[in-house]
């Protein structure tokens, strides 16, 4: 298994996180909750996105739908 691609948010657009995550890349954005330092990390299991945060685990069907939650939250542009 590779290592995990560490990002900053807005470091990527969208498009570029997604291919990555199709690419089975998994992916690691550092974020700043409640005052201290986390990471969120996306992954693509070949069926699933996933979008694991601190306080809750985030599934999505599709592209479309994991695009909508990257740009929501803050992850890419």
């Amino acid at each position: 298994m590779s290592s995990p691609l560490r990002i900053e948010p807005g470091e990527l657009t969208a498009t570029e996180i997604l291919d990555a995550l199709t690419d089975g890349q998994r992916i690691l954005v550092s974020i700043e909750m409640l005052g201290q330092p986390k990471e969120i990390s996306l992954r693509y299991d070949g069926e699933v996105y996933y979008c694991d945060t601190p306080t809750r685990l985030h599934k999505h069907s599709d592209k479309d739908e994991m695009r909508a939650c990257i740009r929501e939250m803050g992850y890419g542009k």
